[in-house]
């Protein structure tokens, strides 16, 4: 907490304070030569000096002069701004004292040059030590009256003018304690919303930078008055960097489309697709600023359109769930019954189709068990794996799928490399990865790579999953995480699918390298769920088997 009387430099006053004070004695320069012209041309006609001339003359000369210093004083030196305003106000009161005793008192008119005094130091000073000053004019208009009194013998009625002009002093004073406590407030009020403005400016700049869809703000005449930078990434501006004014230099099928937008002639939305780019845009028109704007919201539709299909996706997914568990039950009967077929000696004709049911019965059992898996995806309990010891024995599981497995996978991992991941997830994504190598692998040693790498500044693991076999065709590339697409007859369609999600559910994703020969799968985790410890020891092993 500053204390009361802290030095300036603890308690810096804003700059309007010294600008007020500027005036004030400016001001006061003007009235010293104002009197010091009357004097000299209409002395006699205003009573200015009429019963010292001198010391009115002298006097007004040295209140200039000082007016002048304390002018050059508030704009270069600026000591406290208390203590220099009341030395003016001080030299004030004692000049304007000293002109009206020698303009022969109170009848002389000079006294009420103190108001103006006492409302201008009320309002610069905002109400501060205004009482004081207020009581120091009354004292000295008391004292000129009663040595005025005691030389010249004036009448004794004086002094009532003298005690008006007094209480004139104080409510002047208190008028202006009011009004500077008033104009305090305002502008308290006007800093804080002007503050609230900023940060309200600088949030909205900071939303639409972060939006991904692209906003601008156009006048009617086509001038750009605002665009994020996204508006410039979606209409494939290349010059990012120049000065745009009309909405025609950054896309001349944009600025068409309002133009026609503020004439009627199309709704408020409208697709199209900006001269030499291969994607398309949806714009959205909105008036803004009294209807003089327009407000501009630019969509990338294959984004909309990605988004939308991930919703349905989900909604979909929930739907086969709730399918497969309704499925289960009458599955598991058919099975049984097709298991009992052969027991009763049936015909060789009977017992291929028994053979024909359980088989498509334990396909279709599979398939219910993989959506159902897939419903339980966002039930992860990451835990930290040593990541050698998991995938070694990972590999030894394999042996029932594949009893070459060992020998066809070779494993490159560093000894010190941890992953925060749930196990059963993490032991699901390895089976559909390496059972798809294995598969599709042509089977020599070593063609199938386990390599796991760590990135040293920010320490991400990519575990990436390399075959040697024919690989993934590009335009079937965008499909492979798809549900149901499968290029395997007996497959279902979902490994990859349920491998993405238990990814993403676990914070890493799994991606599919371009332009890499045979199949080449990458699974990033994030810096965050990564660690190096010490290897070898017997609790980290025994922790990370599965």
């Amino acid at each position: 907490m500053v204390p009361p009387f802290a030095p300036a430099a603890a308690r810096p006053l804003p700059e309007s304070f010294w600008t007020s004070l500027g005036y004030f004695s400016a001001l006061r320069v003007l009235v010293a030569g104002f009197f010091l012209v009357a004097y000299l041309m209409y002395g006699e006609s205003f009573n200015l000096g009429a019963h010292r001339g001198s010391m009115f003359l002298v006097t007004d000369i040295v209140y200039g002069v000082l007016a002048l210093a304390f002018l050059a004083l508030g704009n270069r030196a600026r000591p406290h701004f208390d203590l220099l305003l009341t030395a003016e106000v001080v030299v004030d009161i004692v000049a304007m004292a000293m002109m009206t005793y020698a303009s022969g008192g109170l009848r002389s008119g000079m006294g009420y040059m103190l108001m103006v005094v006492l409302a201008a130091a009320s309002l610069v000073g905002q109400g501060r030590m205004i009482l004081f000053y207020a009581a120091a004019a009354t004292v000295a208009i008391l004292f000129v009256q009663g040595y005025q009194f005691l030389e010249l013998h004036a009448d004794i009625g004086d002094f009532f003018h003298a005690g008006i002009t007094s209480i004139g002093f104080f409510a002047i004073a208190i008028s202006g304690r009011l009004l500077a406590r008033r104009i305090v407030a305002n502008e308290e009020l006007a800093r804080l919303r002007g503050v609230a403005l900023a940060e309200q400016l600088e949030i909205s700049e900071q939303v639409m930078r972060d939006m991904q869809d692209g906003i601008l703000v156009v006048n009617r005449d086509g001038e750009l008055r605002q665009f994020n930078p996204q508006a410039l990434v979606l209409l494939d501006v290349v010059k990012r960097d120049v000065h745009f004014t009309d909405i025609n230099s950054l896309s001349g099928e944009l600025g068409e489309l309002v133009a026609r937008w503020w004439r009627g002639e199309i709704p408020g939305h409208e697709v199209f697709r900006p001269a030499g780019s291969g994607r398309m845009l949806q714009a959205r028109f909105f008036t803004a600023g009294q209807g003089e704007k327009a407000l501009i919201y630019i969509e990338d539709l294959a984004q909309a359109q990605a988004q939308a299909q991930q919703i349905k996706l989900a909604a979909l997914g929930r739907l086969t769930a709730n399918l497969a568990h309704e499925i289960r039950n009458p599955l598991a009967a058919i099975s049984q019954a097709a298991e009992l077929l052969p027991e009763e000696g049936r015909h060789e004709m009977q017992l291929r189709l028994a053979r024909i049911i359980s088989d498509n019965a334990q396909r279709l059992n599979g398939l219910v068990a993989e959506v159902l898996e897939l419903g339980r995806r966002d039930r992860a309990h990451p835990e930290w794996i040593h990541l050698k010891t998991f995938l070694a024995a990972f590999i030894e599981e394999l042996s029932p799928y594949d009893p070459q497995a060992g020998g066809r996978i070779a494993l490159e991992v560093k000894d010190d490399l941890m992953i925060r991941f749930d196990r059963g997830h993490l032991h699901r994504v390895l089976w559909n990865l390496l059972t798809n190598a294995l598969r599709h692998g042509s089977g020599a040693p070593g063609g199938i790579r386990i390599l796991v790498r760590a990135v040293p500044s920010t320490l991400p693991v990519e575990l990436r999953i390399v075959d040697d076999g024919p690989g993934i065709e590009p335009e079937a590339r965008p499909q492979v995480f798809e549900p149901f697409y499968t290029t395997h007859g007996a497959g279902t369609g979902l490994g990859l699918y349920i491998a993405r999600e238990l990814c993403e559910a676990n914070g890493a994703s799994l991606e599919v390298a371009e332009n890499a020969p045979g199949g080449h799968f990458c699974i990033v985790a994030r810096g965050e769920l990564c660690q190096q410890s010490q290897t070898g020891s017997p609790e980290q092993e025994n922790q990370a088997a599965f």
